[in-house]
């Protein structure tokens, strides 16, 4: 699906002018070009009507490419793909119950020539909802550089929400561990690590993405730029520190929870042995009364059974007092 957004100036009831984002009918200049999910049609239409760096859309249409950014020296233009945070499909998740979270890539496209910016994802994208919305403030699609910083920092932010979601949900899930030791429980921790590890590999590559930026080579900077773009380096350091702290937290809770189980395990195993002693007794003595052989009180059966008796008592007795229960 492809739309196109441009930004004018409406007039209020004071006479200002205030900026607002719509949609328009066809490209022109100084819009966005929001392109999602594209079908075949769509691609070749990047390819010949918009002349985009075959490389490029290769590139943007690669669902396990990594944050980077490249230039195109002979068109001027410019990709930079960044990781952006999704819930995945319950149907891949762990467990339906929990809310697991993966990441995908967006592609940024600057076009000089068109003088166009354009983003293709290959699912719906929050970020782009959220632009098309209007819930990014101060949006304007002349503003090629400074709407992809307005975007870097609505991803960053984005992590750090569904961080603490992973949060939450490891708290709520860890003191049902507590109560009880389910096997469901510890398949839940799965899926949270495996949303933190994804969101520490991507949110280290975004950070490069935005290092790299900064350099001014690849996308233009304006002086104007700076401040947002040290407030997306901002933002983007804190949600790789909520990250590491997160996961640091969870390995120690999870070893914990792993010494737990292996303690338990072998209080289990301690308490089959002593059983397993105390009832070798009976058997031991029954085996000796069971042969062929000449043995005190042999012809009453009232003997082996309370001497099994007795030596079972012993041995309870003696277990109780020796370092074996404690």
């Amino acid at each position: 699906m492809i739309e196109y957004y441009k930004t004018s100036h409406e007039v209020a009831a004071d006479g200002t002018k205030v900026p607002f984002t719509g949609r328009v009918d066809a490209p022109v200049r100084g819009c966005w070009i929001s392109v999602v999910a594209p079908t075949q049609e769509e691609r070749r239409w990047m390819l010949e009507e918009l002349h985009v760096n075959p490389e490029f859309v290769t590139s943007a249409l690669d669902d396990e490419e990594t944050s980077r950014v490249d230039l195109d020296a002979e068109t001027g233009q410019a990709l930079v793909i960044v990781d952006c945070p999704f819930v995945e499909d319950e149907r891949e998740a762990v467990d339906p119950s929990i809310v697991q979270y993966d990441t995908h890539p967006l592609a940024v496209l600057f076009l000089p020539e068109q003088d166009t910016i354009m983003t293709v994802s290959l699912k719906p994208n929050a970020t782009v909802d959220a632009v098309a919305g209007g819930r990014i403030a101060g949006v304007n699609t002349a503003q090629r550089t400074r709407l992809l910083l307005q975007m870097l920092l609505f991803i960053s932010r984005r992590y750090q929400a569904d961080l603490r979601s992973v949060n939450r949900q490891f708290r709520e899930n860890e003191r049902k561990l507590r109560r009880s030791m389910r096997n469901a429980d510890l398949i839940k921790m799965l899926g949270f690590e495996k949303s933190l590890v994804y969101f520490s590999a991507s949110l280290k590559a975004l950070d490069a993405t935005v290092r790299r930026i900064g350099y001014g080579r690849t996308v233009r900077l304006y002086e104007d730029d700076r401040d947002l773009l040290d407030d997306v380096s901002i933002e983007i350091r804190q949600a790789i520190e909520m990250c590491g702290i997160y996961t640091e937290v969870f390995n120690e809770t999870m070893d914990t929870f792993g010494s737990l189980i292996n303690n338990n395990l072998n209080l289990t195993m301690r308490t089959l042995a002593i059983i397993t002693l105390v009832l070798s007794m009976p058997t031991m003595v029954f085996s000796f009364y069971g042969m062929n052989t000449a043995l005190p009180l042999d012809e009453a059966w009232v003997f082996p059974l309370v001497l099994s008796i007795v030596l079972s008592v012993v041995a309870a007795v003696w277990i109780m007092r020796s370092r074996l229960i404690k």
